[in-house]
């Protein structure tokens, strides 16, 4: 990948850095396990199809959409959120990194300005990412409950950051749509045996072993 040209990188998390969405994925269901394999199955299937949605927002979906019940409180969803915080945390720090995402950070390191904007809570993405020893990659963390938009556009102006140099890495529809909308390039990572999310004028990756050179995708 060539960095000529660019000021800041702004990584996603879960999927893009460190190989966590399965854990993810397997959480949602155990907190839904109690409803049904049917609604196991649509929870599983939303959650897969809107990375980058923060949970807050996806337990409201699943509550009014999926189980047709009045809305959670404030309290409802805070809870839910604590109960998938305890199925989630450790394992998202013991997951092994996406390949040579670790190289590729050591790479960029002194040389850019490095960021995190996540679904995840703030709070807890800055624990996972202290736990597992990267918080000095990065020149800031953002996360939930703000969406990636409202993110990036507040980490360009308080980093005084033209988009035009910056780029997001993300592996979800919803990193794409946070970095159009702030004129961000965008970069996509797919996984794997895992089917894009992206249109195909957008320019992917499966690892960071094997990054394109040209990273101009809006």
């Amino acid at each position: 990948m060539n960095l000529d040209g660019l000021d800041a990188i702004i990584f996603d998390f879960d999927g893009v850095l460190v190989e966590s969405v399965d854990v993810k994925t397997l959480a949602f269901a155990a907190l839904y396990a109690d409803h049904g394999a049917k609604i196991v199955a649509q929870v599983t299937d939303y959650h897969l199809h809107h990375g980058g949605i923060s949970r807050f927002d996806k337990f409201q979906y699943f509550q009014t959409e999926l189980l047709g019940r009045a809305p959670l409180s404030e309290q409802e969803i805070a809870d839910l959120a604590t109960s998938f915080s305890n199925l989630v945390v450790d394992q998202v720090v013991s997951a092994p990194m996406v390949p040579g995402a670790q190289q590729f950070l050591d790479k960029c390191r002194g040389q850019l300005r490095l960021f995190v904007v996540s679904g995840t809570p703030t709070a807890e993405l800055d624990d996972i990412i202290r736990r597992r020893k990267l918080l000095a990659y990065f020149s800031a963390i953002w996360g939930s409950p703000q969406s990636k938009a409202q993110n990036i556009a507040e980490l360009l102006c308080d980093h005084e950051l033209r988009a035009s140099r910056c780029v997001m890495i993300g592996d979800a529809i919803a990193d794409f749509e946070g970095a159009a909308a702030n004129a961000v390039h965008f970069l996509g990572r797919t996984a794997k045996n895992v089917e894009s999310p992206f249109s195909s004028n957008i320019v992917t990756f499966r690892d960071f072993t094997d990054l394109p050179a040209s990273w101009d995708s809006r």
